[in-house]
């Protein structure tokens, strides 16, 4: 076993999973913290549906060796069923990049002071210089920001424990299960795992198809999948102690950062900067290979054009964004993970078709 390939893939793994569901805080409070105590259990439950199917996606990119989503979801679902799914996987992913985008800017805005529209153009230029790097480095440099981000979770949570002027409980009161999608803390658990499985599918299926070491897949993915429920759970935690402030801001995450030190506020700052990026990345990159070669003229058109209408979008506000789109993210995410529930237990039932091809062993 390598394992410097394999802290590579379970950082990207990582660094693109918390990126749309984790970097501001402010999706981690309306999925799980609002539901108060029971956040923990919800946060549990989510990520052991989430490390499951990850698994099975990156182990199917890998016995395909995929260029993009396609051939996996019409394997699944058919041609049909599969080429909706296809162009609604791509709708989703263009829009939450536009998300992620305005959290960018809503995050230097209230970080730095810096107008919103231009924190969102310099995310807008480092993500498209990085598209045009080598597969290999956008793999490297999605998962640089992981272990400084559970460096600085772990000394965040350690503060706000020992410093709180609230139990948990008490910063429970201050939930509002009303915000939540259903107001269900097992509901919400699901729909924020799909909505995971719908960001990540695309882009950790090609993940899969570039490692080239089945291993190295598969623990890579569990590994991933720890690293994403300690996170978190101690996000989480920091939030309910701080709840009394962080429920009325659009960064909750940096009300946490910002108790430790203003100093050291600004530098989670920034690093959230950097999860917002790797998931932008890896969506946009996802959308591009998917009509595009690689780095051709036609991708370096497609890639100007999608930057430009995302600035304009970014201009709705991101809550109001997070409210519409995420939790229909979410149940697409569903769909995806149901099939690959199914392909799991036929594999295991009657040795599916859809592994014939390989002699790689569970």
């Amino acid at each position: 076993m390598n394992i410097k390939e394999l802290l590579k893939f379970a950082f990207a793994y990582c660094g693109i999973v918390i990126g749309a569901g984790f970097a501001t805080g402010q999706e981690i409070m309306q999925f799980f913290t609002n539901n108060g105590m029971a956040s923990f259990i919800s946060i549990i439950f989510s990520v052991l549906i989430m490390t499951f199917i990850f698994r099975q996606i990156a182990k199917v990119g890998y016995l395909y060796d995929v260029e993009s989503h396609e051939l996996p979801l019409n394997k699944l679902f058919g041609n049909v069923f599969g080429r909706i799914l296809d162009y609604l996987l791509i709708f989703f992913m263009f829009v939450t990049s536009f998300i992620m985008l305005a959290g960018g800017g809503s995050n230097l805005n209230e970080s730095f002071g810096m107008p919103t529209w231009v924190g969102t153009i310099v995310l807008i230029v480092l993500v498209s210089i990085t598209l045009m790097l080598d597969f290999d480095k956008i793999i490297n440099l999605l998962g640089i920001a992981t272990p400084i981000l559970l460096i600085m979770v772990t000394i965040m949570s350690i503060y706000a424990f020992s410093t709180a002027d609230m139990t948990l409980s008490e910063g429970a009161a201050y939930a509002d299960s009303t915000v939540p999608p259903w107001n269900n803390w097992w509901i919400d658990a699901i729909v924020y795992a799909g909505l995971m499985f719908g960001v990540g599918f695309s882009f950790i299926t090609i993940m899969g198809s570039d490692t080239r070491l089945y291993e190295v897949v598969k623990r890579g993915s569990l590994l991933g999948g720890f690293f994403v429920l300690i996170l978190l759970l101690l996000v989480n935690g920091s939030l309910l102690l701080n709840m009394d402030s962080a429920v009325t801001k659009d960064v909750p995450s940096l009300v946490v950062a910002n108790a430790v030190h203003p100093i050291f506020g600004s530098i989670y700052s920034i690093v959230i900067i950097v999860l917002i990026y790797n998931t932008v990345v890896a969506l946009m990159y996802a959308v591009l290979v998917r009509f595009t070669s690689f780095r051709s003229k036609q991708y370096v058109i497609l890639l100007v054009v999608l930057m430009i209408v995302s600035f304009f979008l970014t201009r709705i506000g991101f809550v109001t964004l997070i409210n519409i789109f995420y939790p229909l993210y979410g149940y697409l995410g569903i769909i995806i993970a149901i099939g690959y529930f199914v392909l799991w237990v036929r594999k295991k039932v009657q040795r599916s078709p859809y592994y014939d091809n390989t002699n790689s062993e569970e």
